[in-house]
């Protein structure tokens, strides 16, 4: 390197001024190492996942999985774009994703199917409602989750506006924290139907289906780099996963 990396003395070893700037890149090349050896050893499975997936969705599914090949498991939830630049970079083997643009290089799949419903809190004057309009959609801010997921897009399809046109509110980052903000009455939001189960079924939340036949889907879709053998874990996984919500 050319640099002092590490200072030694009878006391121990500590880093140096270079050392801590070059801590985060040492820590990179050794992730990228162990995933270049586990892609021959295939004993090791990374699977990252888009925030709502990861939180919400996901786990009945890692709970029936079984690798034959006995692959141990890793989960990294974060969001949508995060998830899927490390699927670029080798940091993870295979993506679960609510958006993805289909470019080179990956292979992909629908796993999944998700309505998507209007979230409002018990006592809004929607709640009572079978369904929503588009007019009512068009003319009520909504406020905003995690960016990246494609849900603003696919309302402004459904709405048939362009997408800098779409009314949103705040923009809070997270389903969790919408879901917050709407619980104490602060507006409504666009959701995915699985992430509000448990709140609609309390009666914290009341989910409101959407005007179209058919009203607004959003496919959840699992990805891997092409250059995988058939026999790696990420395979094995995918295939599986599209397969059992067959």
């Amino acid at each position: 390197m050319g640099a002092r990396l590490v200072e030694r003395d009878p006391k121990g070893c500590r880093l140096t001024v270079e050392g801590r700037k070059f801590e985060n890149h040492a820590r990179n090349l050794h992730r990228l190492a162990t995933k270049a050896l586990n892609t021959f050893r295939e004993r090791h499975l990374v699977i990252g996942a888009s925030s709502n997936i990861g939180i919400y969705l996901l786990h009945p599914y890692l709970k029936a999985y079984g690798d034959p090949n006995g692959a141990s498991i890793d989960i990294q939830i974060s969001r949508n774009p995060v998830i899927a630049k490390q699927l670029a970079q080798g940091e993870i083997d295979v993506a679960l994703m609510e958006w993805w643009d289909e470019r080179p290089g990956y292979i992909s799949h629908v796993w999944r199917t998700e309505q998507m419903v209007v979230i409002v809190a018990p006592d809004h004057p929607w709640a009572g409602l079978p369904y929503l309009s588009y007019n009512q959609l068009r003319e009520t801010p909504m406020l905003g989750g995690e960016s990246g997921t494609g849900t603003g897009r696919l309302l402004a399809e459904y709405l048939g506006i362009e997408l800098a046109a779409l009314p949103i509110g705040a923009r809070l980052g997270s389903t969790d924290a919408v879901k917050q903000w709407v619980k104490a009455g602060m507006g409504v939001s666009l959701a995915l139907a699985g992430t509000g189960e448990e709140e609609t079924r309390t009666g914290k939340l009341v989910a409101i289906k959407l005007e179209g036949n058919p009203p607004p889907r959003k496919d959840l879709r699992v990805v891997w780099r092409d250059s995988l053998s058939d026999d790696h874990a990420a395979c094995r996984f995918g295939n599986w996963l599209v397969a059992s919500a067959a």
